[in-house]
């Protein structure tokens, strides 16, 4: 079994999954355009057979789709493939802490983040999605709208995300963006919906994940122009007639504490 590279506790290696650098030459000389891009690449593996009884760690440098440099714990050093690769694998090799650490990478690396996936961190962890569905303007038509259906920090990456319209799957006007990675091991996506909603109409986003014990549905009901005009309206009313019972009512008690209060008849005799 095979794994991408995470740091692990006790390791001098930065590397992760996998680090991909892009890096754009600058051509100083009379401010020429840079005369192209060259690739760099780092690329560690862990390399497990039956569990942790036998591990092999990888580690290698890539330059374009060169492979120029690798270290392999099976042999114990760094070889270089190219010559610039053995200039670095040379250098590498003399100096005794980076050594050391290339041969350690099998248990504190390899091994180490091993044992954490099995503890369900990683390998079997499960987080239950977030599903939010809100309607947006679409610049495409006068009538048009977009339904956002916003599915947020669920974990594995794999889901299945539907729209339906009264019951109908809706495959047409779909559009949805990458998943992407949040900073805490689990994933968010949008699906939009062109729509010309009419009073009534119910669309649903529905979800699939690992996590559920079965789909999740989210609604949104559509109502008519003329039905928001008139509870926009409702509210208008509600709120100016605060605005002028409060200060009567505050005029009408300010003026019932200066009254003088009646006293009976009898007293006054």
């Amino acid at each position: 079994m095979g794994v991408g590279r995470i740091l692990g506790a006790g390791s001098r290696w930065a590397g992760a999954l996998l680090v991909t650098l892009t890096v754009l030459r600058t051509h100083l000389a009379r401010c020429t355009e840079p005369p192209g891009r060259f690739l760099y690449q780092t690329k560690s593996e862990c390399l497990f057979t039956n569990g942790t009884e036998r591990v092999r760690f990888l580690d290698r440098y890539l330059y374009g789709r060169q492979q120029f440099v690798h270290f392999d714990s099976e042999v114990g050093v760094f070889v270089g493939e190219t010559a610039v690769g053995r200039r670095w694998a040379e250098g590498w090799n003399q100096d005794p802490a980076i050594l050391a650490d290339a041969r350690a990478a099998v248990d504190t690396f390899c091994r180490h983040n091993y044992e954490t996936a099995q503890t369900g961190r990683m390998v079997g962890r499960r987080v239950q999605p977030k599903v939010k569905v809100s309607p947006t303007t679409s610049g495409s038509g006068p009538h048009s709208h977009l339904l956002v259906c916003s599915v947020t920090g669920f974990y594995p990456s794999g889901i299945e995300i539907k729209w339906f319209k009264n019951g109908q799957e809706q495959t047409a006007g779909v559009v949805s963006t990458e998943l992407l990675q949040n900073g805490d091991w689990t994933f968010q996506i949008l699906v939009m919906l062109e729509m010309s909603p009419r009073r009534g109409d119910v669309y649903t986003c529905q979800v699939e994940h690992i996590s559920l014990r079965g789909p999740l549905a989210v609604n949104w009901e559509a109502q008519s122009d003329a039905a928001r005009s008139k509870m926009l309206t409702g509210v208008g009313g509600f709120v100016l007639g605060l605005i002028f019972l409060v200060p009567g009512l505050l005029i009408y008690l300010k003026n019932k504490k200066g009254r003088p209060i009646p006293q009976p008849a009898g007293l006054l005799s």
